[in-house]
């Protein structure tokens, strides 16, 4: 682009008129619209676009979230003032071709013959000499020498001092397709801007303000929606999304608005026969595909379909992609376990994307209800249980992101050996109490040995969308179950029990010829017990308001009662006393429930300290109640993105229009060439000179040759910066 002013006004045109012509066509008006873009698009990626405004509140507060979608920041490509800007930029690059096209077209045809023989001794490349034969003669021959050599010649005769037509201007020029260049480039931003601009949400905005649709923001069933809110199949481009589960068909697509949603009637409805997923042995999905039958409307015609990714399905014009997969409505069986003795386990069964509602005992005694939401079953969970540099983690923690966040991340790179496995199914639920908050959960169906040869059941949860996930491990008995933790919890709350397995640890401890040992023995294991299940007095409370157990309450009480240089080695005895009273306690709930009793093994070991761990860090899980996945049937669904998009074959055309003339531009050089002819001594002497639109060491060498091809001489020193014309 160019900002050469005007030089030929119309005078009907007014002051005002004519500036705002000059501003609309100037190349600093390009360029600000051009950065505007560039700011826009950047926001565009970083931020993420069409999410909903509780995500935008929670990662950036209230105001922001407000301020960002006062802007349309959350759709920054389909907002009003970013297809303003666009709108302009077509604008003002057209009045750029129209105001220079002319121009570079008339040059392009034009050789500049009537150039005065003065002017060539200012050009910077310039050289003369002597060639046999008139100047006619001299002129043609010269002139057949160029045109062999690919330039474009053009002869004129002229009058001289010797006499009448006694003198020719050679005129010749090679490289014009640099000009074309510039008026290619200057169309394509046109087209792909025009492009952009009819693909985009024009056609569709056009409708909302002047066809009377408007955005749907309720909630139900797509055949109850009115007509306001439906785009008709007519319409002439539109991009959206379209979800179908297995065994069914649908033929609404939705376009996501800032405001609300659309909905896209299409020509057809979609079936899904089947949805195809494959994954490396990294778990990572290797292939979507998608077997579809097309039905339509006006016909009834069935044509089948395979969409895979980057190979989509396309019919009446409506291009069908793959876009993503997601759950079709599959149903889940959960059971609940409690966690608090208050409460008692129960089955439920549910469909993803559903929800049930059901009564829990409250605080102050009442029936608090919980709305159970349903919201993901993964069957297959591959991840990395390679050796990295957690090995050091603190497994106590109930946050477990620094010490398993390595292990359950298929796509985390660690330093050492892979070792990828599938882990089993998981399941998402929240649950929701009668306020509205919501924390959400996901436990895997099957214990997970996370190598230190103890499997333990993942128990994830989060407070918000926003947080890591957070697990609780719980070890799996002999059995592959939860049942042995569980009770052993509910014992611990129990006074007869726990003084049933003290005095039976303090039995196997102490020596029968020492027996005064055993009753402070057997206060020291009850006292350890009671701290630990959160019975003792004075203790401090925990966020839930209940009294702190745990690991964290013997600390506290070796803190308050035993001098500082005892602490280390009297906390050594109390654990060790806790130990073996909840092992006498797990053999208690063991024999009652009718199972094998412990034996005394590594692998009981690595349970019970894992149950003591785990039953330290229980009491800060948010609520009584863990829902395991017990059974489930898996109902997949693709997700299609249908687009009718006409102006793309506009943008192809722009984007080839723009590779030719960047190119152009890039690797062509415009050049002219001038050989002034007049007779001397016999011969005649010749005026050589040549003009470049860049100054390149390749132009030099290239008039170096010339100069000594045609004239035989070499080219003259620089004595003045001009020579452009």
């Amino acid at each position: 682009m160019s900002d050469i002013p005007f030089r030929e006004r119309d005078s009907s045109r007014s002051p005002s008129v004519r500036a705002t012509m000059e501003l609309l066509a100037s190349m600093r008006f390009a360029i600000s619209l051009l950065t505007v873009i560039c700011i826009a698009s950047v926001i565009g990626t970083v931020l993420k676009q069409h999410e909903p405004l509780a995500n935008y509140v929670n990662q950036f507060g209230p105001f922001w979230a407000q301020l960002f979608l006062a802007l349309k920041l959350n759709a920054v490509y389909s907002a009003w003032w970013f297809l303003l800007i666009l709108a302009f930029l077509v604008v003002s690059t057209s009045l750029c071709v129209a105001r220079h096209a002319p121009k570079y077209l008339a040059d392009i045809r034009t050789y500049k013959e009537n150039i005065r023989e003065q002017s060539l001794k200012a050009f910077h490349h310039r050289a003369e000499g002597d060639v046999p034969g008139s100047t006619e003669e001299a002129a043609r021959r010269l002139g057949q020498q160029l045109a062999s050599g690919g330039w474009k010649v053009k002869l004129q005769q002229r009058d001289t001092a010797a006499g009448p037509g006694t003198g020719w201007m050679l005129a010749a020029k090679a490289g014009a397709v640099n000009k074309l260049g510039y008026i290619a480039a200057h169309c394509a931003i046109i087209l792909i801007c025009l492009g952009g601009l009819f693909d985009g949400d024009l056609i569709v905005r056009a409708q909302m303000l002047l066809g009377g649709k408007t955005p749907y923001t309720g909630g139900g069933m797509i055949s109850d929606v009115a007509p306001e809110h439906r785009l008709s199949p007519r319409n002439p481009t539109f991009r959206g999304n379209l979800m179908v589960s297995e065994g069914t068909q649908s033929g609404t697509a939705i376009l996501s608005q800032s405001d609300g949603i659309l909905l896209q009637e299409l020509p057809f409805s979609v079936e899904l026969k089947k949805f195809i997923v494959e994954y490396y042995s990294t778990g990572m999905p290797k292939l979507f595909a998608s077997d579809i039958v097309i039905h339509d409307r006006e016909t009834g015609e069935k044509l089948e379909k395979r969409v895979e990714v980057n190979h989509p399905a396309s019919y009446k014009g409506v291009e069908i992609y793959q876009s993503s997969f997601d759950d079709g409505g599959s149903t889940v069986k959960l059971h609940a376990v409690p966690l608090d003795s208050a409460e008692k386990a129960f089955d439920v069964e549910g469909m993803i994307g559903s929800s049930t509602v059901f009564t829990k005992q409250g605080a102050d005694g009442r029936q608090d209800k919980v709305t159970l939401e349903f919201t993901g079953l993964r069957t297959i969970n591959v991840e990395n249980f390679g050796d990295n540099n957690s090995q050091g983690a603190d497994v106590r923690k109930v946050n477990l992101k620094q010490s398993i966040e390595d292990r359950l991340g298929a796509a985390h790179k660690t330093n050492g050996k892979k070792d990828l496995r599938n882990i089993g199914p998981s399941v998402s639920y929240k649950l929701r109490d009668a306020a509205g908050q919501a924390r959400e959960f996901q436990n895997y169906m099957l214990p997970v040995d996370m190598g230190d040869g103890q499997p333990v059941f993942l128990l994830g949860l989060r407070e918000n969308q926003a947080d890591p996930m957070r697990y609780l491990r719980i070890p799996a008995d002999p059995e592959g179950t939860l049942d042995t933790f569980m009770r052993l919890r509910t014992a611990m709350q129990d006074p007869a029990m726990g003084e049933k397995a003290a005095r039976a640890y303090v039995k196997k401890a102490v020596d029968a010829s020492r027996p005064e040992l055993a009753e402070p023995l057997t206060q020291s294991a009850l006292k350890a017990l009671e701290l630990f299940a959160g019975k003792g007095e004075g203790q401090r409370k925990g966020p839930n308001g209940k009294l702190l157990g745990g690991l964290q309450a013997l600390s506290d009480f070796m803190e308050s009662n035993v001098p500082e240089a005892e602490r280390e080695r009297a906390g050594e005895v109390l654990v060790r006393i806790l130990n073996g009273v909840l092992f006498e306690l797990a053999q208690q709930v063991r024999e009652q429930a009718g199972h094998k009793p412990l034996d005394a093994s590594e692998k009981t070991q690595a349970f019970m300290t894992q149950a003591v761990f785990s039953l330290s860090d229980a009491q800060f899980y948010p609520v009584p109640l863990v829902f395991m996945l017990q059974d489930f049937k898996q109902v997949q669904a693709s997700v299609f993105q249908v687009a009718r998009a006409p102006g793309k074959n506009v943008v192809y055309l722009g984007c080839a229009l723009l590779i030719i003339g960047v190119f152009a531009m890039l690797y062509v050089r415009d050049r002219r060439l001038w050989i002034w002819l007049t007779p001397r001594d016999g011969g005649c002497h010749a005026s050589m000179a040549l003009s470049t639109n860049r100054k390149t060491l390749d132009g030099d060498r290239e008039f170096g040759m010339l100069a000594d091809k045609l004239i035989g001489a070499k080219p003259m020193e620089k004595k003045t910066s001009g020579g452009s014309v």
